[in-house]
């Protein structure tokens, strides 16, 4: 029996039912293979604090342009406590090594997740 708690619970917050039905729908196997690879074993680690691997994480979508996965990491870096500085100052590092249009790219998701995060209170 698997005592450890969900990350995802941690992470996805109150998208956890909309993320999973995504990948779901995208396939199930999927879905299967990162439940259990990407947070059951991977994230599940405990060395680094999800707000750490939340971070991580930015960076490798920025780097990736992948915006719909980055909403969801940059939510659960929130949910995980960083602040939006954090947010800004990890994007503002990642120019060095991934260029500006990516970084631009990652700051349009910001603003869009932080306004929509303001909009529901």
């Amino acid at each position: 029996m698997n005592t450890k708690p969900d990350p995802r619970e941690a992470i996805w917050g109150a998208h956890k039912d909309i993320i999973e039905k995504r990948l779901q729908d995208l396939d199930p196997d999927l879905e299967q293979y990162i439940k259990d690879f990407v947070y059951g074993t991977v994230y599940a680690r405990g060395v680094l604090a999800h707000k750490t691997q939340e971070l991580l994480a930015i960076v490798m979508l920025c780097a990736l342009g992948n915006p719909e996965e980055l909403k969801t990491h940059i939510r659960g870096a929130l949910n995980n406590g960083a602040t939006e500085l954090e947010l800004r100052e990890t994007l503002l590092f990642a120019i060095s090594y991934l260029g500006f249009p990516r970084v631009i790219g990652a700051f349009v998701v910001l603003q869009d997740v932080l306004k929509k995060r303001k909009a529901s209170g």
